[in-house]
C-alpha cells in the first residue's frame, strides 16, 4: 500500500464527521446555499453525483466560493463515478473524494495518480475484499438497504481491518445500529433533504436536519473507531495501485 499524505486528511475527514452527506439532484441551481446550510448543520463531507452532468462545475465553483474546502474543515466529492474517463473529470473539476457504486481498477489508479481519496463500492463478501485490495481507502456497501447492520458487523468479524461505509437507505431510524455495528461512517442521501425545502430555499429547515443527522453520527454510539484503530492487514499487493 502507498501511503498518500494529501489523502489522508480527508479520509480523517469523513472519519472523523462519520457522515458523508449525498447530494443526488437534477437541478442544482440552489447548490451553493444548499452547501452552506449543510455545514452551518454540522455536515462536513459532502458528495455530488454523476447522475447530474452539471455537478463538476458545480464542485468547480463550490471550492472558488466556499473556503472551508481548502481550510480543511469540509470536503467535497463527487459520486456515481463508474470508469477510469470519469474519475479524470471528478479529479480536473476539484474533488476532494471520490465515490463509485462498483469497484474498478481505474477509478483508484486515477484517483492515487492525483492522491485523491477513493470510496469504492461492494455488495458482497468478495466484492468488498476485492475493492479493498484495489486500495480504496473506504468501502461503500451498496445498497446497504438490502442487508441490514447486521451484514456490517458479520463482514467485520474477518475483517476487521477493514473501513465500511454503509449507503442506500440509511435514516435516523438506523443510523446508529450501523455505527455500533462497526461502520466507519454512513452514505445518506434520499433519507436526508425533503426536495421542497430546496425548491422553496427553506434552508434553516436543511440546516436543521444536516444538523440532526450529524450530531446522531458523532454521538450515537459510546465507541468511535478512528483511522489508527484499523491497519491495512490484508491489503497485499496494491503498491501499484
Amino acid at each position: 500500500m502507498i501511503e498518500h499524505s494529501r489523502t489522508k486528511p480527508v479520509v480523517d475527514l469523513i472519519l472523523a464527521s462519520r457522515m458523508v452527506a449525498i447530494l443526488r439532484l437534477d437541478d442544482l441551481t440552489h447548490a451553493i446555499p444548499l452547501v452552506e446550510a449543510l455545514l452551518r448543520g454540522g455536515v462536513r463531507a459532502i458528495e455530488f453525483t454523476l447522475t447530474n452532468p452539471d455537478a463538476p462545475a458545480i464542485i468547480a465553483k463550490l471550492r472558488r466560493v466556499i473556503p472551508a474546502f481548502d481550510e480543511g474543515v469540509a470536503a467535497i466529492g463527487l459520486g456515481s463515478v463508474r470508469n477510469a474517463e470519469e474519475a479524470r473529470i471528478a479529479v480536473n473539476a476539484g474533488a476532494q473524494f471520490l465515490v463509485s457504486p462498483i469497484a474498478l481498477a481505474g477509478i483508484v489508479d486515477e484517483a492515487k495518480k492525483h492522491e485523491i481519496a477513493v470510496c469504492l463500492g461492494a455488495y458482497t463478501p468478495t466484492e468488498i475484499a476485492f475493492g479493498w485490495q484495489l486500495g480504496a481507502d473506504i468501502i461503500k456497501i451498496f445498497p446497504a438497504r438490502s442487508l441490514g447492520p447486521g451484514f456490517i458487523r458479520d463482514v467485520l468479524a474477518p475483517m476487521p481491518y477493514l473501513k465500511l461505509m454503509p449507503t442506500g437507505g440509511v435514516d435516523l431510524t438506523n443510523l446508529q445500529q450501523y455505527l455500533a455495528a462497526g461502520a466507519v461512517a454512513v452514505g445518506v442521501g434520499g433519507k436526508f433533504l425533503d426536495p421542497d425545502w430546496i425548491r422553496n430555499e427553506r434552508w434553516t429547515d436543511v440546516t436543521k436536519a444536516a444538523s440532526e443527522f450529524a450530531q446522531a453520527a458523532l454521538f450515537g454510539t459510546d465507541t468511535v473507531r478512528t483511522d489508527t484503530d484499523r491497519t491495512d492487514t490484508g491489503r497485499q499487493g496494491t503498491s501499484g495501485t
